[in-house]
């Protein structure tokens, strides 16, 4: 089955270009601008800096440009996307080169699917169509292969994970450490990756594995406090980020500088079972729906394979801990994120479900349900890459053709990540607290314009409406994007009283 693996990988390969040259041919959103915006800084020379400001995270008292990247979004997809650039940028450009970093890291996701699929008893068929649905990706998966985030190296340390778990539950010690560094990367993609070591901690509990559950745990640990070191000497609290994620109740509150939102009670109780059912649709689309029978029978057939139960255990751990603990973040991308560390594992129990059920039948039978199955599959796949042009690229070209509307110079706007790299000037979030402090923020960084889109903080609603600021005043419109030139100054006398 060896030849059917790589003819079909590379079959997968061919669709991710395609996908890529025909509908991913920018960023796309807020994360995966970042990541490619500071990785152009990278693979220049210039380290883990911004010369934007998309949080007041990465600027504590409005420190000056460029600050220290990376102070909530995790490094690794940044690091990966630089290596491309920097092989590659004379040839294909920044973007280009970036991507085919990452779809480079993406072909190696189904042959990770068929290992899993093959080391907890599934045949060689049934662990090709395994690395198939793992490839296609589905609905939700198929763009997210190509785009410049970390779903694609997510998702391939996350199954690696799991086939060198197997090893290091019966007492592997090169098998544990080399878990613990799938651990120890994956947080360093995805900040939930290090709840995959409560597993390896589980394993140091039992006689049996105890030295490679310990060897694990050592280098998870030693490559996260390795990323952690890095953070502690710079400017700013790291509780803040922390304290953001946990007490707030209104997701604007994480862009102000001085959050308004208050929260009782009932308030972060409502908030998070809101959270937890979100999420629970969120892993069902995931599945593509009809995938959560086979996905059970899966579970039921394998578990008595490690992988499997440390499988199902760490799901329902990050799903929890998702939705408990970062609700407000889980809601808009975050739980989907995690799930693509667990998504070409989840496709290997799909098929050893599929093929424990299906034995009962005819092999014609058998064969038009697994076709049946993949055909779905791609056309899914294909209706999600649809949805991700209209989602992503339609607001990409409405910024392209307002750019020429902008003054010179650096200026704020609710996307500051996505708008540096469409103007290719520095940029600095509207703060969520409305256009007071954003003129402030603005005559600190020597902005002389603001940007309203559609879709906007709330405390600039009358702005955008026409109500008039004493702040800013309207320089010029097109297509809902509306240009604001700084007309005044509030009087802030310094950044400490911008934060109360």
């Amino acid at each position: 089955m060896t030849r059917a693996l790589v003819v079909l990988s590379l079959g997968l390969v061919v669709f991710r270009v395609l996908s890529a040259a025909f509908v991913v041919t920018q960023p796309g959103f807020t994360d995966a601008y970042y990541y490619v915006d500071v990785a152009r800084r990278l693979a220049h020379g210039q380290g883990l800096t911004a010369d934007f400001v998309w949080n007041f995270l990465e600027a504590p008292g409005l420190a000056d440009l460029p600050v220290p990247s990376h102070r909530f979004w995790m490094p690794l997809a940044t690091v990966v996307q630089a290596t491309g650039i920097a092989a590659l940028e004379p040839i294909l450009g920044t973007f280009r080169s970036a991507q085919a970093a990452i779809i480079a890291v993406a072909a190696f996701v189904p042959a990770a699917a068929y290992v899993s699929a093959r080391s907890i008893g599934a045949s060689s068929r049934a662990a090709l169509v395994a690395a198939a649905l793992a490839g296609l990706g589905g609905f939700t998966f198929a763009p997210a292969w190509v785009t410049l985030d970390s779903f694609s190296v997510a998702a391939l340390l996350g199954t690696m994970f799991f086939i060198a778990f197997s090893g290091a539950a019966v007492g592997d010690v090169r098998a544990g450490a080399i878990s613990g560094a799938l651990v120890g990367l994956l947080f360093l993609a995805r900040a939930e990756g290090a709840l995959f070591g409560v597993a390896l901690l589980a394993l140091a509990v039992r006689p049996s594995s105890r030295v490679s559950g310990l060897a694990g745990t050592a280098v998870a640990l030693a490559i996260g406090l390795l990323w952690l070191d890095r953070g502690l000497p710079l400017p700013g609290s790291p509780a803040t980020a922390l304290a953001k994620g946990i007490f707030l109740v209104r997701y604007e509150d994480f862009f102000a500088l001085s959050p308004s939102g208050t929260a009782d009670l009932a308030t972060l109780v409502g908030v998070r079972l809101g959270a937890l059912w979100s999420d629970l649709v969120v892993a069902l689309a995931a599945l593509l729906l009809f995938l959560v029978v086979p996905l059970f029978l899966g579970l039921r057939a394998g578990w008595r394979f490690p992988a499997v139960r440390a499988f199902a255990a760490l799901a329902l751990l990050i799903y929890v801990a998702e939705g408990l603990i970062w609700p407000l973040h889980a809601t808009r991308g975050s739980y989907f994120h995690s799930l693509a560390a667990f998504f070409p594992f989840a496709m290997a129990l799909v098929a050893l479900g599929g093929e424990t059920w299906l034995a009962r039948f005819a092999q014609s039978a058998r064969r038009l349900a697994t076709y049946g199955t993949l055909g779905a599959v791609l056309v899914l796949a294909v209706f999600g890459l649809t949805n991700w042009d209209a989602s992503f690229n339609e607001p990409y070209r409405a910024r392209v053709a307002a750019l020429d509307l902008i003054p010179p110079g650096p200026f704020l706007a609710i996307d500051a990540a996505a708008w540096r790299w469409i103007s290719d000037r520095s940029v600095l979030i509207s703060p969520a607290d409305g256009p007071e402090t954003a003129a402030c923020v603005a005559i600190h960084y020597r902005a002389q314009s603001l940007v309203l889109e559609p879709a906007h903080f709330s405390a600039y609603q009358s702005l955008y409406d026409g109500s008039g600021s004493p702040w800013f005043g309207q320089r010029a419109e097109r297509g809902g994007i509306r240009v604001y030139s700084l007309n005044g100054n509030p009087g802030c006398l310094s950044p400490d009283l911008l934060i109360r």
